[in-house]
């Protein structure tokens, strides 16, 4: 049995059954308030209960949730199952599951209990089921209600600046501290990076500021089609000058719209917008969009021709984030054009996380590394422009040299390889799922595999390598036929990486 949610489920197999055997449980329907108390400043909610209406709830209540996600369409359970967070360093972090006070679990239970029991968990009754649910990848059972822990509603004051990235590596250490929700939008092929200066100020603070991120606003399919007919001319044709032309048209577009933020709800008038938690905290307006027949809809709407794209996102330890940089830096040196495959997606959004007390959480202060890349819907064994210098090495710089925690809600299956070893509490983990769910109900083979139960994430067959499937060993890892060869990485030498030899 694995749980869904109402509007999507992460890039890995997380919410999959085995083949045809198993069920599906929607949580599209557990979408209530449980109880709310101002004074005690808690929150109550059914696991199925959006972001959006979460943070809305909190509003009523003149309450905040202090950090969270930037696209507001994922549930509750979604969040806990995932470990999904805003960016700060500040407090406890921007990991949603640690501003959690209690959880309520239903798992399977023995005949004496009528084969289900329903438990309260907290950090003071039961720590350990606590910390191991506050992270559960859906393993012990269906997460029913969450009580949140909230602080009374403060406004924000945001500016985003655009920079060079010449002393990048520095910032990025030391930028988190000065700014309570800073973040990166880094354009490396470019050489710049925009800073996300965004920080608490009291609520009297005059501005009713809005931020309506323009990539989460309903597009015109029509729009979308075109542009994604121009993305796939591109890759056929190895097209890198195109390319990049294109993606530094729309990041200096979204940088001019200053991303879709206005001062009061409709136009932009300048730095810095002021505004309050619930209204600056995340948006998702193309939920929202009036049904049309889909002339408008959300750029990767499945029943359009819009985006569809892979995403790795790894933690790299903050004492790691420099030299990671300027390995980054290093690849863009030997091949100027090469990451321009990323900026297409509004570049590598860099996030702040800071260790928790989750059995699963993030081990230590660390920067997501959010890469957003093209993915083929008809071909999967066709290499991507650039994939050499950009995702697969990329990826193997993270998690090889860096040690790299992988988002548990994104990433291709080599970031999972062997993952499970990289977290001190991971037989802690495993134990409460013994005791919750000993027979594995709500267990896959693929559950298995990310916490090193039975079997391997990794993948070995033809081209598998293309697909994150594997690292390549051998040639037929790739693509020989269309001349792409397993070779030493050309910044990294022990990664692995498909790449195009000429004949």
């Amino acid at each position: 049995m694995r749980v869904v949610s109402r509007y999507s489920h992460s890039i890995p197999k997380l919410v999959c059954t085995d083949g045809k055997d198993g069920f599906l449980i929607s949580t599209k329907f557990l979408n209530n308030v449980v109880r709310a108390d101002r004074e005690a400043k808690t929150l109550t909610v059914e696991s199925g209960v959006t972001l959006r209406q979460l943070i809305g709830e909190a509003a009523k209540l003149e309450l905040a949730l202090p950090y969270a996600p930037y696209w507001w369409g994922l549930t509750v359970g979604g969040i806990m199952g995932t470990g999904a967070h805003g960016s700060s360093l500040w407090g406890k972090g921007s990991a949603v599951h640690d501003y959690v006070t209690e959880i309520r679990i239903v798992s399977p239970g023995s005949v004496s209990d009528g084969y289900v029991k329903v438990r309260v968990l907290s950090e003071t009754v039961n720590p350990e089921e606590f910390r191991a649910a506050k992270v559960s990848l859906g393993v012990l059972g269906v997460i029913s209600q969450v009580t949140f822990q909230l602080q009374p509603m403060f406004k924000r004051s945001l500016t985003y600046v655009m920079r060079k990235d010449s002393d990048f590596g520095d910032q990025a250490v030391t930028f988190g501290e000065k700014h309570e929700f800073a973040d990166f939008i880094w354009l490396p092929s470019q050489g710049k990076v925009v800073y996300r200066m965004d920080d608490r100020v009291p609520f009297n603070t005059s501005g009713d500021g809005l931020f309506d991120f323009f990539p989460f606003r309903p597009q015109l399919s029509t729009a979308l089609a075109v542009n994604r007919l121009v993305e796939e001319s591109e890759e056929a044709s190895a097209d890198a000058n195109r390319r990049c032309v294109r993606t530094e048209e729309t990041s200096s577009f979204l940088f001019s719209i200053s991303y879709g933020v206005t001062n009061n709800g409709f136009i932009f008038t300048g730095y810095p917008v002021i505004g309050s938690q619930d209204r600056m905290m995340s948006s998702g307006s193309c939920l929202d969009s009036i049904q049309d027949g889909l002339i408008t809809a959300c750029p990767w709407d499945p029943r359009i021709n819009g985006e569809f794209f892979l995403q790795t996102t790894l933690s790299i330890p903050l004492t790691h984030v420099k030299d990671f940089i300027n390995d980054i830096k290093a690849i863009v040196k030997i091949e100027p054009k090469s990451l321009c495959v990323l900026e297409g997606s509004n570049g590598i959004l860099m996030r702040y996380v800071t260790s928790s007390p989750a059995f699963l959480g993030k081990e230590k202060k660390a920067l997501d590394f959010d890469l957003t890349y093209y993915r083929s819907k008809d071909d999967p064994l066709t290499p991507r422009l650039y994939e050499d210098y950009c995702d697969t090495q990329i990826e193997q710089i993270a998690i090889l040299k860096y040690e790299a925690l992988p988002h548990w809600g994104k990433n291709r299956n080599i970031a999972f390889d062997g993952v499970i070893r990289k977290y001190k509490n991971a037989n802690a983990f495993l134990k409460v799922k013994e005791r919750l769910d000993p027979l594995g109900l709500f267990s896959t083979e693929w559950t298995d595999q990310i916490l090193g139960l039975k079997g391997n994430v990794t993948i070995v067959k033809q081209g598998c390598a293309l697909e994150g499937l594997c690292i390549c060993s051998e040639d037929s890892h790739c693509a020989p036929n269309k001349g792409y060869m397993c070779q030493p990485g050309k910044v990294y030498r022990e990664a692995r990486v498909c790449t195009r030899v000429s004949a």
